[in-house]
């Protein structure tokens, strides 16, 4: 990573006529679950500069000034012909109103709900705005004669993409990005940012797996040699195995047997955020999501979706001490539609007050609903710590409706039967006994493992299988510390117990535990036999775990005894 944590424009040719500009920031952001990793990120714009100049999504305020004045070191803008937009949000609306000011003449190329959304961003200005609805087209001379295909999905209703025959650049806004910031413009090495794809499409894409389905049978229709991203590096050289991987990871949550219906409005962006997180939890644990953006919806929609889920939650800001008008149209479909012994959820953001999520939860405890988590309320935007509690709540969501499920199913139980002879056989490797404990800013992590081995002599390394359920999961990614704290014999139990019950979103898991700091700023259990500081070098996906492998930094043994291990009587469980 680069020591200066400066905001600055890297600008390249991609093409024919055709520039990007990269908004970069090598700190985190935003504090949007996608931003997680905290890796940085490129907020991508691209320029054609024809007979025609054309502008593509121009950053959010963040990076206004920087923005603006490097676009001005290369052109008037009042040379700008069009600003085309592949969404719209309050926070770009910013950089939009300092460009009108320097090019009033600009025509803006969106959505119908992209216009729409414009319009109550910059109320006081008589806006030039082309709606694209379909089959348009917009020539730009010079051969660039640009096709559009709309792409909605519940986070990004407004959502459009831009093709370039000339140029064969398809510029995809939102799809096949990547939170990473670097000098490198192209995925040249492209195994490098595989993680951060496909933790930007968890976070961000999984939730809207139909959605985004719909939209790739669109994209495939242009013969594109270059995905021109919103975020990240530009995809060439890894363009049909990340189109295949998004494909195989839209049919890995459309197969899932349990889905959850996410229902919600966002006025500010706050409540939509806070949805993300929700969705990223249940979805790490197995279980499908299907969100719904309320103000976009139809009624019908709403009721299919909400009779197809085994569980639901909703989640509404406060706009002046009421729910939105068409969260109360969803909640009315909700209470009419949903049957008792479905699992329910509340969420929702507010500025002064809360009543909307008062009103929501009162609704459904006069329903008989059972609630899969204590109602979320978050005033202003949502912390980094808020998100991760969001993210447990929805894991344990998840987690309550496959136990419930599990309950309601009978299974075969035979000792005689072939299954069971093999999980008996699977549940005699043993593993030694440790507590793996991770840190980053305000957020910890502990669990207990014993699927743990050495991996390698020269750099001394380990592997640890990580259920990918785990809260623990998010903080034990590529570059991120963690120690593994290996646990006695004869002095393990007190240990064990504490790190095997449940516990709440957002609860201590270190209450009453003696620790102290290790050189990686993770926690060191000071009861433990020996201690290994690490740092992540890889994951590799595995059925329902992930396998970690982590370089060991440094080590010390703080006990005479024995490492303690755990024997089990079946491989279908811990």
């Amino acid at each position: 990573m680069r020591e200066t944590k400066q905001k600055d424009v890297q600008v390249f040719p991609t093409g024919a006529d055709t520039t990007i500009m990269r908004s970069r920031t090598w700190e985190r952001l935003k504090f949007e679950i996608e931003y997680a990793l905290q890796r940085g990120t490129t907020a991508n714009s691209y320029l054609i500069r024809a007979d025609k100049i054309a502008l593509f999504d121009p950053p959010g305020e963040s990076f206004t000034e920087t923005f603006l004045a490097a676009l001005q070191q290369r052109l008037d803008p009042k040379r700008i012909d069009y600003v085309i937009l592949g969404h719209v949000n309050p926070n770009r609306g910013v950089t939009l109103k300092a460009l009108l000011d320097l090019a009033p003449q600009i025509t803006f190329i969106c959505s119908n709900p992209a216009a729409i959304a414009l319009r109550e961003i910059i109320p006081d200005q008589e806006l030039k705005i082309t709606v694209v609805r379909g089959d348009e087209t917009l020539d730009l001379g010079q051969g660039h004669r640009l096709e559009f295909a709309l792409t909605p999905s519940p986070r990004w209703p407004d959502a459009l993409c831009t093709y370039d025959p000339h140029t064969e650049i398809l510029f995809t806004d939102k799809f096949f990005s990547a939170h990473v910031c670097g000098d490198q413009v192209l995925d040249e090495g492209w195994s490098t940012v595989a993680e951060d794809r496909r933790y930007y499409f968890d976070c961000l894409m999984a939730p809207h797996a139909r959605q985004v389905a719909k939209a790739l049978e669109k994209l495939d229709a242009f013969q594109a040699r270059l995905y021109a991203t919103g975020h990240g590096p530009l995809v060439r050289y890894s363009l049909q195995p990340l189109t295949q991987a998004y494909r195989q990871w839209i049919e890995q949550q459309k197969a899932q047997e349990m889905t959850v219906a996410l229902l919600y409005a966002s006025a500010y962006g706050n409540t939509g955020t806070i949805a993300s997180a929700i969705a990223r939890g249940i979805t790490k644990a197995g279980v499908g999501v299907e969100s719904i953006n309320c103000e976009a919806a139809e009624s019908e929609e709403i009721r299919a979706v909400v009779e197809k889920a085994d569980g639901f939650i909703m989640g509404s800001p406060t706009l002046g001490g009421h729910a939105p008008t068409q969260i109360q149209t969803a909640l009315g479909i909700v209470l009419s539609t949903a049957t008792k012994t479905k699992l329910a959820g509340v969420f929702g953001s507010y500025g002064w007050s809360g009543e909307a999520i008062d009103l929501i939860e009162s609704k459904f405890q006069d329903a008989g609903y059972k609630f899969g988590f204590e109602p979320i309320r978050v005033k202003f935007k949502p912390t980094e710590v808020t998100l991760k509690y969001c993210e447990e709540a929805g894991t344990d969501f998840a987690q309550a409706l496959k136990k419930a499920k599990k309950a309601r199913t009978s299974r075969l139980s035979s000792s005689d039967s072939a299954v069971a002879r093999t999980e008996q056989a699977v549940g005699r490797l043993i593993g030694s006994l440790c507590i793996v404990t991770a840190k980053q800013g305000e957020l910890t992590g502990a669990m207990l493992a014993d699927w743990v081995s050495q991996a390698t002599f020269t750099p001394p390394g380990l592997t640890i299988a990580v259920a990918k359920d785990r809260a623990i999961e998010s903080l034990m990614y590529t570059g991120d510390k963690f120690v593994l704290n290996i646990l006695e014999e004869g002095k393990h139990l007190g240990l064990m117990k504490h790190f095997l019950k449940p516990f709440a979103p957002g609860e201590d898991r270190f209450a009453e535990v003696a620790t102290q700091e290790a050189e990686n700023g993770c926690p060191i259990l000071a009861d433990s036999l020996a201690y290994l500081e690490c740092t992540v070098e890889n994951r590799m996906e595995c059925g329902d775990h992930w396998l970690v492998y982590g370089v060991v930094k440094t080590g010390k043994v703080l006990s005479d005894g024995v490492t303690a291990v755990h024997h089990r009587k079946s491989g279908t469980h811990y």
